[in-house]
């Protein structure tokens, strides 16, 4: 999506442990604009799949799946993370590590707005090594609800997170995907994305 990795170019900034900074527009001041942008763009890429509910991780996750569900007509369901809660039969848990906290979170959602009558598109502003969507992942296999795909807004491409989603079989589709980044200038390279056109015109000449 050129409007996002454009936006990353001109606001993001490239930390020395490997981390990019977007909060100024996609994940602590929000730029409503820009979230409308990318939920139209997963409705678009998703929009033939049967999607009765969208979930997401608190907190940083919540803005775009918000953009995201308002394309789609459908309520957002965002997973709780908790340091110690009570298992009383009424949530399904799991534990994810966060890359960027490096914590280990408990991470709940009621049984009341996932089940297996629910076909889920699993929203994230980010993906690196993919353990925040592995726990999602297991909360809806748990509830036996059916993913019906993963939309991430960045992907770390020079990360396993989206190789090992991809190779397990989950439809994954990245906004922007990221294939280095260099701290001391700040630049930030992307995969470069083959239009339909270009696939063709290349057969035509083999």
């Amino acid at each position: 999506m050129e409007l996002l990795e454009d936006r990353i170019r001109q606001d993001g900034v490239v930390k020395d442990d490997g981390v990019l900074k977007v909060d100024s527009f996609l994940n602590h001041q929000l730029d409503i604009e820009l979230l409308d942008a990318c939920g139209e763009e997963f409705k678009r890429l998703f929009g033939d799949a049967l999607i009765t509910k969208i979930l997401t991780i608190e907190a940083s996750g919540i803005g775009i799946a918000c953009g995201v569900a308002r394309c789609f007509g459908v309520p957002v369901v965002f997973a709780k993370k908790a340091q110690s809660i009570n298992l009383d039969g009424d949530a399904y848990v799991t534990r994810i590590q966060s890359y960027t906290h490096g914590r280990i979170f408990d991470v709940i959602v009621s049984k009341k707005y996932i089940g297996p009558e629910d076909h889920i598109l699993i929203i994230d502003d980010f993906l690196a090594n993919g353990c925040a969507l592995d726990g999602l992942i297991d909360i809806c296999q748990h509830a036996g609800a059916s993913i019906e795909g993963i939309g991430v807004a960045i992907e770390k491409g020079f990360q396993p997170g989206g190789r090992s989603l991809r190779e397990r079989g989950f439809r994954l589709e990245s906004l922007a995907i990221i294939e280095g980044m260099d701290p001391e200038t700040g630049a930030v390279e992307f995969r470069s994305r083959i239009k339909p056109n270009q696939l063709r015109s290349k057969h035509d000449h083999t």
